[in-house]
Protein backbone atom coordinates (compact mmCIF):
# COMPACT_ATOMS: atom_id res chain seq x y z
CA UNK A 1 0.00 0.00 0.00
CA UNK A 2 0.93 3.61 -0.57
CA UNK A 3 -0.14 5.88 2.27
CA UNK A 4 0.12 9.50 3.30
CA UNK A 5 0.85 10.00 6.98
CA UNK A 6 0.10 13.29 8.70
CA UNK A 7 1.97 13.10 11.99
CA UNK A 8 2.15 15.50 14.92
CA UNK A 9 5.74 16.57 15.55
CA UNK A 10 6.63 18.45 18.73
CA UNK A 11 10.11 18.91 20.19
CA UNK A 12 9.00 19.00 23.84
CA UNK A 13 6.17 20.07 26.12
CA UNK A 14 7.15 23.74 25.88
CA UNK A 15 7.55 23.88 22.10
CA UNK A 16 4.87 24.55 19.53
CA UNK A 17 4.04 21.48 17.50
CA UNK A 18 2.68 21.01 13.99
CA UNK A 19 1.48 18.35 11.59
CA UNK A 20 4.11 17.02 9.17
CA UNK A 21 3.31 14.98 6.05
CA UNK A 22 5.18 11.78 5.17
CA UNK A 23 4.46 9.62 2.11
CA UNK A 24 5.17 5.93 2.66
CA UNK A 25 5.13 2.95 0.29
CA UNK A 26 5.43 -0.82 0.44
CA UNK A 27 3.20 -1.29 3.47
CA UNK A 28 1.78 -4.78 3.84
CA UNK A 29 -1.70 -5.33 5.24
CA UNK A 30 -0.38 -7.86 7.73
CA UNK A 31 1.91 -5.29 9.35
CA UNK A 32 0.86 -3.87 12.68
CA UNK A 33 0.43 -0.11 12.93
CA UNK A 34 3.63 0.16 14.98
CA UNK A 35 5.54 -1.91 12.43
CA UNK A 36 4.40 0.58 9.81
CA UNK A 37 5.81 3.40 11.97
CA UNK A 38 9.05 1.40 12.30
CA UNK A 39 9.31 1.31 8.50
CA UNK A 40 8.74 5.06 8.38
CA UNK A 41 11.43 5.68 11.00
CA UNK A 42 13.94 3.42 9.24
CA UNK A 43 13.47 5.53 6.11
CA UNK A 44 13.82 8.80 8.04
CA UNK A 45 17.02 7.60 9.72
CA UNK A 46 18.49 6.54 6.35
CA UNK A 47 17.84 10.07 5.07
CA UNK A 48 19.50 11.60 8.14
CA UNK A 49 16.21 12.92 9.52
CA UNK A 50 14.98 12.61 13.10
CA UNK A 51 12.64 9.63 13.61
CA UNK A 52 9.14 10.03 14.98
CA UNK A 53 9.00 9.40 18.73
CA UNK A 54 6.18 7.13 19.89
CA UNK A 55 5.70 5.04 23.02
CA UNK A 56 5.60 1.23 23.03
CA UNK A 57 6.74 -1.74 25.08
CA UNK A 58 5.19 -5.21 24.97
CA UNK A 59 3.41 -4.92 21.60
CA UNK A 60 0.98 -7.55 22.86
CA UNK A 61 -1.90 -5.36 24.03
CA UNK A 62 -0.96 -5.64 27.69
CA UNK A 63 1.23 -2.71 28.76
CA UNK A 64 -0.96 0.15 27.49
CA UNK A 65 2.02 2.18 26.27
CA UNK A 66 1.18 2.42 22.57
CA UNK A 67 -1.40 5.18 22.93
CA UNK A 68 -1.99 6.98 19.64
CA UNK A 69 -4.88 9.01 18.29
CA UNK A 70 -5.42 7.66 14.76
CA UNK A 71 -7.82 9.50 12.46
CA UNK A 72 -9.44 11.01 15.54
CA UNK A 73 -9.92 7.73 17.42
CA UNK A 74 -7.85 6.42 20.35
CA UNK A 75 -6.04 3.28 19.12
CA UNK A 76 -7.59 3.66 15.66
CA UNK A 77 -10.66 2.34 13.83
CA UNK A 78 -10.83 -1.18 15.29
CA UNK A 79 -12.46 -2.10 18.61
CA UNK A 80 -11.19 -3.84 21.77
CA UNK A 81 -7.56 -3.56 20.68
CA UNK A 82 -4.57 -1.37 21.40
CA UNK A 83 -2.57 0.47 18.73
CA UNK A 84 0.03 -2.32 18.61
CA UNK A 85 -2.75 -4.80 17.76
CA UNK A 86 -4.14 -2.65 14.95
CA UNK A 87 -3.20 -4.04 11.54
CA UNK A 88 -2.75 -2.11 8.32
CA UNK A 89 -5.44 -4.18 6.58
CA UNK A 90 -7.89 -1.84 8.33
CA UNK A 91 -6.73 0.84 5.88
CA UNK A 92 -6.85 1.09 2.10
CA UNK A 93 -4.24 1.86 -0.52
CA UNK A 94 -4.00 5.62 -0.97
CA UNK A 95 -5.43 6.48 2.45
CA UNK A 96 -4.33 9.52 4.41
CA UNK A 97 -3.81 8.68 8.09
CA UNK A 98 -3.68 11.39 10.74
CA UNK A 99 -1.63 10.40 13.80
CA UNK A 100 -1.60 12.49 16.97
CA UNK A 101 -0.77 12.05 20.66
CA UNK A 102 -3.56 11.68 23.21
CA UNK A 103 -4.85 15.17 23.97
CA UNK A 104 -5.45 16.07 27.62
CA UNK A 105 -4.18 18.69 30.05
CA UNK A 106 -3.14 15.89 32.40
CA UNK A 107 -1.22 14.13 29.58
CA UNK A 108 1.44 16.69 28.57
CA UNK A 109 3.39 15.90 25.43
CA UNK A 110 6.94 14.68 26.04
CA UNK A 111 7.90 14.60 22.37
CA UNK A 112 6.04 14.00 19.11
CA UNK A 113 3.49 11.23 19.85
CA UNK A 114 4.68 10.38 23.36
CA UNK A 115 2.78 11.80 26.34
CA UNK A 116 3.41 11.76 30.09
CA UNK A 117 0.74 9.61 31.76
CA UNK A 118 2.31 9.63 35.21
CA UNK A 119 -0.89 11.29 36.44
CA UNK A 120 -2.44 7.81 36.27
CA UNK A 121 0.37 6.49 38.45
CA UNK A 122 -0.30 9.17 41.06
CA UNK A 123 -4.01 8.28 41.14
CA UNK A 124 -3.05 4.65 41.65
CA UNK A 125 -0.58 5.54 44.39
CA UNK A 126 -3.28 7.51 46.19
CA UNK A 127 -5.25 4.37 46.98
CA UNK A 128 -5.24 1.70 44.30
CA UNK A 129 -3.78 -1.02 46.50
CA UNK A 130 -4.45 -3.15 49.58
CA UNK A 131 -2.16 -3.37 52.61
CA UNK A 132 -1.79 -7.13 52.78
CA UNK A 133 1.46 -8.85 53.63
CA UNK A 134 2.20 -11.20 50.73
CA UNK A 135 5.89 -11.79 51.50
CA UNK A 136 6.08 -15.43 52.47
CA UNK A 137 2.77 -15.14 54.31
CA UNK A 138 0.24 -15.73 51.57
CA UNK A 139 -3.27 -16.87 52.35
CA UNK A 140 -5.03 -19.60 50.39
CA UNK A 141 -7.25 -17.90 47.81
CA UNK A 142 -10.07 -20.25 48.72
CA UNK A 143 -10.03 -19.27 52.39
CA UNK A 144 -12.55 -16.48 51.80
CA UNK A 145 -15.55 -17.52 49.67
CA UNK A 146 -16.47 -14.89 47.07
CA UNK A 147 -19.54 -14.86 44.86
CA UNK A 148 -18.57 -15.73 41.30
CA UNK A 149 -20.45 -12.71 39.95
CA UNK A 150 -18.39 -10.41 42.19
CA UNK A 151 -15.14 -12.17 41.33
CA UNK A 152 -15.86 -11.90 37.60
CA UNK A 153 -16.73 -8.21 37.87
CA UNK A 154 -13.56 -7.56 39.86
CA UNK A 155 -11.42 -9.35 37.26
CA UNK A 156 -13.11 -7.40 34.47
CA UNK A 157 -12.30 -4.12 36.22
CA UNK A 158 -8.73 -5.27 36.85
CA UNK A 159 -8.31 -5.76 33.08
CA UNK A 160 -7.74 -2.00 32.74
CA UNK A 161 -4.22 -1.41 31.40
CA UNK A 162 -4.15 2.33 32.07
CA UNK A 163 -3.58 3.29 28.44
CA UNK A 164 -5.58 6.52 28.67
CA UNK A 165 -7.90 5.89 25.72
CA UNK A 166 -10.86 6.75 27.95
CA UNK A 167 -9.36 10.18 28.62
CA UNK A 168 -8.54 10.79 24.96
CA UNK A 169 -12.05 9.79 23.87
CA UNK A 170 -13.83 11.98 26.42
CA UNK A 171 -14.79 15.54 25.47
CA UNK A 172 -13.99 16.51 29.07
CA UNK A 173 -10.74 14.50 29.26
CA UNK A 174 -12.23 12.62 32.20
CA UNK A 175 -10.35 9.84 33.98
CA UNK A 176 -13.49 8.49 35.64
CA UNK A 177 -13.43 5.15 33.80
CA UNK A 178 -9.80 4.49 34.70
CA UNK A 179 -10.22 5.55 38.34
CA UNK A 180 -13.48 3.67 38.76
CA UNK A 181 -11.92 0.48 37.38
CA UNK A 182 -9.15 0.70 39.97
CA UNK A 183 -11.68 1.41 42.74
CA UNK A 184 -14.06 -1.36 41.61
CA UNK A 185 -11.27 -3.92 41.43
CA UNK A 186 -11.05 -3.84 45.23
CA UNK A 187 -14.54 -2.62 46.17
CA UNK A 188 -15.99 -5.92 44.96
CA UNK A 189 -13.70 -8.09 47.07
CA UNK A 190 -13.59 -8.59 50.87
CA UNK A 191 -9.83 -7.90 50.87
CA UNK A 192 -10.57 -4.38 49.67
CA UNK A 193 -13.16 -3.46 52.30
CA UNK A 194 -10.69 -2.46 55.02
CA UNK A 195 -9.39 0.61 53.17
CA UNK A 196 -12.48 1.23 51.03
CA UNK A 197 -13.38 4.61 52.54
CA UNK A 198 -9.89 6.08 52.37
CA UNK A 199 -9.26 4.57 48.92
CA UNK A 200 -12.11 6.14 46.98
CA UNK A 201 -11.80 9.55 48.67
CA UNK A 202 -8.06 9.74 48.05
CA UNK A 203 -8.19 8.50 44.46
CA UNK A 204 -10.98 10.86 43.42
CA UNK A 205 -9.22 13.76 45.14
CA UNK A 206 -5.99 12.96 43.28
CA UNK A 207 -7.86 12.60 39.99
CA UNK A 208 -9.25 16.12 40.42
CA UNK A 209 -5.82 17.50 41.38
CA UNK A 210 -4.35 16.15 38.14
CA UNK A 211 -6.71 18.30 36.09
CA UNK A 212 -8.95 15.64 34.56
CA UNK A 213 -12.49 16.69 33.69
CA UNK A 214 -15.70 15.24 35.05
CA UNK A 215 -17.95 12.59 33.51
CA UNK A 216 -21.03 13.63 31.53
CA UNK A 217 -22.12 10.12 30.57
CA UNK A 218 -21.51 10.25 26.82
CA UNK A 219 -20.10 6.71 26.91
CA UNK A 220 -17.24 7.36 24.49
CA UNK A 221 -14.76 6.01 27.05
CA UNK A 222 -16.31 2.53 27.11
CA UNK A 223 -16.58 2.42 23.30
CA UNK A 224 -12.88 3.25 22.80
CA UNK A 225 -11.50 1.21 25.73
CA UNK A 226 -9.34 -1.62 24.35
CA UNK A 227 -10.35 -3.84 27.28
CA UNK A 228 -14.05 -3.02 27.24
CA UNK A 229 -14.14 -1.61 30.77
CA UNK A 230 -17.81 -1.02 31.60
CA UNK A 231 -19.48 2.26 32.57
CA UNK A 232 -20.98 0.29 35.47
CA UNK A 233 -17.69 0.86 37.26
CA UNK A 234 -18.28 4.62 37.24
CA UNK A 235 -21.69 4.10 38.84
CA UNK A 236 -20.08 1.84 41.45
CA UNK A 237 -17.39 4.39 42.22
CA UNK A 238 -20.02 7.10 42.65
CA UNK A 239 -21.83 4.92 45.18
CA UNK A 240 -18.58 4.17 46.97
CA UNK A 241 -17.70 7.87 47.03
CA UNK A 242 -21.10 8.88 48.41
CA UNK A 243 -20.93 6.25 51.14
CA UNK A 244 -17.37 7.25 52.05
CA UNK A 245 -18.30 10.94 52.15
CA UNK A 246 -21.21 10.26 54.54
CA UNK A 247 -18.86 8.37 56.87
CA UNK A 248 -16.76 11.53 57.03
Amino acid sequence: MKLTLKIWRQKDANSKGSMQTYPIDGIDGDMSFLEMLDVLNDGLIEKGEEPVVFDHDCREGICGSCSLQINGEPHGPDRLITTCQLHMRKFNDGDTIVIEPFRAKAFPVIKDLMVDRSSFDRIQHAGGFISVNTSGNTIDANAIPIEKEDADASFNAAACIGCGACVAACKNASAMLFTSAKVSQFALLPQGKVEATRRVLNMVEQMDKEGFGNCTNTGACEVECPKGISLENIARMNREYLAASLKG
